[in-house]
């Protein structure tokens, strides 16, 4: 579980503390509620009309909890609860809990993709806590977007925070069968779609694959962006992988609120602890889990909110230093449970203490290394020695060519490996409908050996780069056997998702990147041993291609579509708001 540093002796390691702390008057909140003029009068006598008395704000921390809970959000369905037991810690140490609450951004739900607002909530967040008497902030999300967006918003403003993860569900069942979210779905709507199960049996698959409140219990992206957080130092240890379901959970939660308030005495802010030791830390994490490809894009965002230099290829570098040793679905066999089971976050990270900047900082005002010191790992399978990997190299690999001059992702572990060093045919889809449709066409024109292709679905072209990338395989084949073919496109995938599957092509084809060049038939080199993909045309072809290309209407004429299709960048810098980039800027709001 969590470890609650709030009172152990700091002093030790590698990073220099703070040792002065804030005194009440230099709290941010005490210009709305310290003053003597009639605005902060106002400010106390609202106060005061919400029951609440003097004693519990006046000179006190006042901290902001950002809440994305939502009736239509599964993955956050104890937010409405787990908020009371981070106001409790937040009592506890002598702060006063203020809840936000903010978008929540559901991935089963939301369309065309969470991806699309994932800006939105970030804005959100920074403005929440800008605009508000706050002087730190607990930050609770999970599902997907809401930990890379809250992030970001709270890196921007360069507050105090504490990342509180919404944790993993419990494991799926089915028929004395382990279920894993995502990844059994695609596995078994495959096996229906080839006729070997019947409706019966997917009913009882439907009810049986999420079993509790939590957030998808494979090594999908959820898990992969708070095992990230955790390793940028952004939770108390051993937060990001416990379940949610688990007493551990809400115990968690009321060390963050006794944590933020340490913190804000303390003044110790993000830009104290990103660095590019931390994000170099998430990198040799995110290989080690083979996490979600989603990771590309998002972590390169926050590293551009903090300043901090990264690009796509580090991805790449990096998973060259480490090998994959989480033995987790998508590309191994276990699940968060036993993950956590297992020793956790923490115990993975002692397994790469020889790599790890162990004296970057943490939000417990401990170093890396003291957060793992006595962590221990409980199964050698789940978690497993480096000498025993799942995968030798990391779960990794940007590909770059004529196809994606800026670069592509793939997740190596999660794809057969006839497929990894592949030429075929292009099958080219200018849109998921059109896809959809064909797929299911039992007379197709297509072979194992084709390169489907989905276009028109990046950041601009979906809108919002939804999860389009895992494109099924065709019904055709999958009665003839087939369960894996290349597949290609300027979309994201499902982290719990699997195969060979290449993503996040950049440029995108609706900004005239390469891709809208293509034509089915035209034959694809795929070589992931030699990071590459080409299509067998030349520089020449491929621009004279492109001067008759119209892409898809994408100008709104309204909104926030509008705004985001202005201003979002492309995948191979984060897809961030190009006004939003980098740190600082924005002056405290005059309070008159």
């Amino acid at each position: 579980m969590a470890q609650d540093t709030s009172n152990k002796d700091t002093s030790s390691g590698g990073t220099p503390r703070k040792s002065a702390k804030k005194s009440p008057e230099d709290l941010r909140s005490h210009r709305w509620y310290g003053v003597d003029d009639l605005r902060a009068f106002g400010h106390r006598s609202r106060a005061l009309q919400m029951g609440y008395d003097h004693q519990d704000f006046m000179g006190k921390p006042i901290i902001g909890i950002i809440n994305t809970w939502s009736d239509i959000n599964p993955c956050h369905a104890h937010f409405k609860v787990r908020v009371e037991d981070v106001k409790r810690g937040i009592w506890q140490a002598g702060g006063f809990p203020i809840e936000l609450p903010a978008i929540s951004l559901s991935e089963p739900f939301q369309k065309p993709s969470t991806m699309l607002y994932r800006n939105l909530l970030a804005m959100e967040t920074e403005e929440l806590l800008r605009s508000y008497p706050i002087d730190g902030a607990v930050l609770m999300g999970g599902c997907d977007k809401t930990t890379p967006a809250t992030v970001m918003g709270a890196i921007s403003m360069n507050l105090p925070f504490v990342f509180m993860p919404a944790g993993p569900m419990m494991r799926g069942h089915y028929a004395g069968t382990i279920l894993g979210s995502g990844s059994d779905t695609w596995k078994y709507w495959a096996e229906r779609e080839a006729g070997n199960i019947d409706n019966q049996e997917w009913k009882e698959i439907e009810a049986g694959i999420a079993r509790s409140h939590g957030t998808c219990m494979t090594m999908g992206t959820a898990s992969t962006m708070t095992s990230i957080t955790e390793a940028l130092g952004l939770t108390l240890p051993g937060a990001s992988s416990i379940p949610a379901a688990d007493a551990a959970h809400p115990r968690m939660a009321s060390a963050c609120g006794r944590r933020i308030v340490e913190m804000v005495w303390d003044d110790l802010k993000p830009s104290d602890i990103l660095t590019r030791k931390s994000v170099e830390n998430a990198l040799y994490v995110h290989n080690a889990l083979a996490g979600s490809t989603n990771a590309m894009i998002h972590l390169v965002a926050m590293a551009r909110r903090a300043d901090v230099p990264i690009s796509l290829q580090d991805f790449d570098d990096y998973a060259q230093k480490v090998p994959v040793i989480a033995n987790l679905r998508p590309s191994g066999a276990w699940l968060m449970e036993d993950f956590h089971i297992a020793g956790g976050i923490r115990a993975l990270l002692k397994r790469l203490e020889g790599v790890l900047h162990l004296d970057a900082l943490t939000v417990a005002g401990i170093t890396m290394g003291e957060a793992i010191a006595d962590a221990r790992v409980y199964n050698d399978d789940v978690i497993r020695p480096l000498d025993n990997p799942i995968s030798s190299s990391g779960g990794t690999a940007i590909l770059y060519g004529n196809l994606a001059p800026k670069g592509c992702v793939m997740k190596p572990p999660a794809a057969e490996p006839h497929l990894l060093q592949h030429t075929g045919p292009a099958l080219v889809f200018d849109s998921y409908a059109q896809m959809k449709k064909a797929v299911a066409d039992p007379d197709l024109d297509v072979t194992a050996d084709h390169i489907m292709v989905l276009r028109h679905a990046g950041p601009i072209g979906g809108p919002g780069m939804p999860e389009w990338g895992m494109l099924p395989i065709p019904r055709k084949l999958l009665k003839q056997g087939v369960r894996d073919m290349l597949r290609i496109s300027d979309a994201r995938m499902s982290g719990t998702s699997y195969g060979a599957c290449i993503l996040h092509v950049a440029p995108e084809a609706a900004v005239g990147g390469p891709l809208a060049a293509l034509r089915t038939g035209d034959m694809i080199t795929v070589d992931v041993h030699n990071r590459r993909i080409d299509v067998a045309l030349s520089d020449a072809e491929i621009v004279d291609r492109l001067k008759g290309y119209v892409p898809p209407p994408r100008d709104y004429p309204r909104g926030y579509y509008k705004m985001y299709t202005q201003h979002i960048a492309q995948a191979d810098t984060g897809c961030d708001f190009d006004f939003l980039e980098g740190s600082g800027g924005i002056p405290e709001p005059e309070i008159n």
